[in-house]
């Protein structure tokens, strides 16, 4: 399968008008294959870790860590491909001493990438967060698709809340179930195919055996989300793959994600107060004929009469009990 496909670089100057196609597009184009490209792993996970362990290690490393690329490639159930999109982000400074692995990096310079240029002409995450969570809003339908995509949704979710990640797993894949909804993992996929499953299977060689010929360098988030989304159209052409059932899973974890009202935009409602006790009135002290004498006017104020002294019966009704 051969697509002649180049990515269109997006920095800052053209963020915005990029962003109005993405958003215009993803009406008939819904499935959003995507890679990111960062500084490394600061700490690195052994293969047999327990999930606690894996997602600590997960955790310390996007938090110290600055994203680089976003790439993006959209297409449709008809294994039609609208374009691909690829997002240089400013916010790692090489020169100014952000934490990084120093193999990492040269392996990006390698292939292509100028992260001086970056810096330069780069996208700010939060500008790009603030835009992109209105597409996120407007947008309910869209199912993203990643290979072994824990770190590139865990750097998507640290863009869009520009913030830490939460304290434990289960609350990351509430976030990212309320955020982005649909997620798919070709890798996780790729296990109940013949041939394909392993714990070796990188994104290059999963591509040679499925016969998906690149389009771009390697190890750029452009070219490796397309091929992404190359190869899980030709999985389920070849192997006939329910994505429905593996709706939800990445590869490395358990915990489900499960789609959710994207409500994150919406302001926090407001406390719940029980209103204010009525004051009781105190008891009137008094004879009842207080409220019902009249008022006399004098000097054009009106003025209370004085106390009329208490009623007592006249003496003829007086009973002698002597």
């Amino acid at each position: 399968m051969a697509v002649s496909l180049k990515a269109t670089d997006v920095w800052s100057k053209n963020l915005e008008s990029e962003l109005a196609i993405i958003n215009h597009l993803l009406k008939s184009f819904p499935v959003v294959a995507i890679d990111t490209e960062f500084p490394g792993f600061l700490c690195n996970t052994p293969r047999d870790a327990l999930e606690e362990q894996r997602y600590s290690d997960l955790k310390h490393n996007v938090d110290c860590l600055k994203p680089i690329q976003l790439g993006f490639t959209l297409s449709d159930c008809n294994d039609n491909i609208a374009g691909v999109w690829q997002f240089n982000f400013c916010d790692f400074d090489l020169k100014g001493g952000d934490l990084h692995v120093p193999a990492s990096v040269e392996l990006l310079k390698t292939n292509g990438i100028d992260l001086e240029e970056n810096k330069k002409s780069g996208i700010n995450s939060h500008f790009f967060a603030m835009k992109f969570k209105q597409i996120l809003a407007a947008n309910q339908r869209i199912q993203w698709v990643t290979f072994h995509g824990l770190y590139d949704l865990a750097y998507l979710l640290k863009i869009v809340t520009q913030a830490r990640l939460p304290s434990s797993i289960l609350e990351f894949v509430t976030l990212i179930g309320g955020y982005l909804g649909r997620v798919y993992d070709t890798k996780h996929m790729a296990q109940c195919c013949p041939s394909l499953s392993g714990d070796n299977l990188g994104l290059s060689r999963l591509a040679k055996l499925l016969k998906v010929e690149r389009c771009g360098q390697s190890h750029q988030a452009g070219s490796d989300s397309l091929v992404t989304a190359l190869a899980f159209l030709k999985m389920k052409e070849l192997y006939k793959v329910d994505e429905r059932l593996h709706e939800g899973f990445l590869y490395g974890i358990t915990a489900k994600i499960i789609k959710k009202p994207w409500i994150p935009s919406m302001p926090p409602p407001p406390l719940m107060q029980a209103p204010p006790m009525p004051r009781p009135m105190p008891p009137r002290i008094g004879p009842l004929y207080y409220r019902h004498r009249r008022l006399v006017r004098c000097n054009a104020y009106y003025l209370r009469p004085p106390m009329c002294p208490p009623y007592y019966p006249p003496a003829a009704y007086h009973v002698n009990l002597l």
